[in-house]
Formats: structure tokens, C-alpha cells, sequence
């Protein structure tokens, strides 16, 4: 799951990208409005956590020109602001939830899941292909009724594929959805976490739905 952190408190923007990290998502971050405005339409997040109170363009106006952009990507708020109107001005521009500074980390990590469950308006909440099932909100992945154990990262290629049943996803995009928008380590990391996947999800089931489509990428099929 990937996320982007749009935050000029530098010491904060890297602790909340240190704790999401940890909890397995892929986290890219952004000190500027114009910056965060960039990044959240060349890249794309499962959800943006944006702060209001940022230099260049603030985050009412960023939320404003996503939406008007037809981007629909959950959008939680921060701001150090507590008002009932600050916050009716966050949800009126776009923004799907709202969190006053200082806040919990337990609470802010629930309101992500609970966007995570909500999705895009264009998303389904659980991802079926066959009988696998794919539940981003709850990190859990499962075939027929026998639960599948999953690393962060295995999860996350998971996903990129069940968002595309029977389409070649290429290595390209899924490192892009799977590591943070900074990674230049070797490509061939995907392959390994494709096999560990298929250990995981086809070999204890005497499947083969997940495929290497040579020179194009991979597939993930009924």
C-alpha cells in the first residue's frame, strides 16, 4: 500500500514515514504544496495524508485542483488548526477525513485503514480473482477459506496484480507501487518476491495463476 505524506514539518513528515514504514506501506513524502500537488498526479497512492499549513500552495488548494482533476485518491487532513469551520472547509474542498494537531498515531493509523477500507470511489474494498481474495485495508490475503501469511512488500505486489486480474503488470510498475518513490536498488528484487509469492499463494493449492510473461512482466489470473 503506498501512501504520500505531504508535510513541511521535516522531523514529523520523517517520523510518520519511519512508524508507516514500519508497518509496511510504502511511503513517499513532500515538504511543499506545489511539490505534494506533483507527486500525487504522477504517482499513484492509496492514500494522501496532507497537512493545510504548507509553503507554495496550501492544502486546500492542492485538495481543490486533485478533485477538479477528477482524482479521487482518500485524503486525510492535518493541521494544527482545531476549528469546526477548519474543518468544514477541509471536508467541503474534498478531503475525506480530518485530523487537528498534535494527534494520536494510534488514531491517525486507524483513520488510514478505515480510508484504505472506503477506497477510492472507483475501487472495490476487497479484490477477488477466482476464488483469492485480497483485502488491502486489513492486509490479508486468503484462498477459499485457509488464510495466507504475507510479508509487507509480497502484499503489496499482491495488490498491484489483483488490481489488474488477467493484465501483464510490468516489473517497472510494480516497483513503483511497492517501494517508495526513491529506490534505485536492483529491479530483479521483484523476481524474488514473485516467487516467494508463488510458494505462498499456488504451490500449497496446485495453482498456477501467477504467471511471468516473458520480457513483459507478470499476470495474476482466475
Amino acid at each position: 500500500m503506498r501512501i504520500l505524506v505531504v508535510e513541511d514539518e521535516r522531523r514529523l513528515a520523517e517520523l510518520l514515514k519511519d512508524g508507516l514504514t514500519n508497518e509496511g506501506f510504502a511511503v513517499d513524502l513532500a515538504h511543499d504544496g506545489r511539490e505534494g500537488l506533483w507527486m500525487a498526479t504522477e504517482q499513484p497512492y492509496d492514500v494522501i495524508v496532507l497537512d493545510v499549513m504548507l509553503p507554495s500552495l496550501h492544502g486546500y488548494e492542492v485538495c481543490t485542483r486533485l478533485r477538479e482533476a477528477g482524482n479521487w485518491t482518500p485524503i486525510l487532513m492535518l493541521t494544527a488548526k482545531d476549528g469546526e469551520y477548519d474543518e468544514a472547509e477541509a471536508l467541503d474542498t474534498g478531503a475525506d477525513d480530518y485530523l487537528a494537531k498534535p494527534f494520536s498515531y494510534v488514531v491517525l493509523l486507524a483513520r488510514l485503514r478505515a480510508l484504505m477500507r472506503r477506497g477510492g470511489r472507483e475501487r472495490p474494498t476487497v479484490l477477488t480473482v477466482g476464488d483469492l481474495r485480497v483485502d488491502p485495508a486489513g492486509l490479508k490475503c486468503s484462498r477459499g477459506d485457509i488464510q495466507i501469511g504475507l510479508t509487507p512488500k509480497e502484499f503489496a505486489i499482491l495488490h498491484c496484480l489483483a488490481r489488474h486480474p488477467g493484465e501483464v503488470v510490468s516489473k517497472s510498475e510494480l516497483l513503483a507501487r511497492a517501494w517508495d518513490f526513491a529506490y534505485d536498488g536492483d529491479s530483479n528484487v521483484v523476481e524474488v518476491y514473485i516467487s516467494a509469492l508463488r510458494r505462498k499463494i499456488d504451490k500449497p493449492f496446485g495453482r498456477t495463476s501467477l504467471t511471468t510473461v516473458r520480457g513483459a512482466g507478470y499476470r495474476l489470473e482466475a
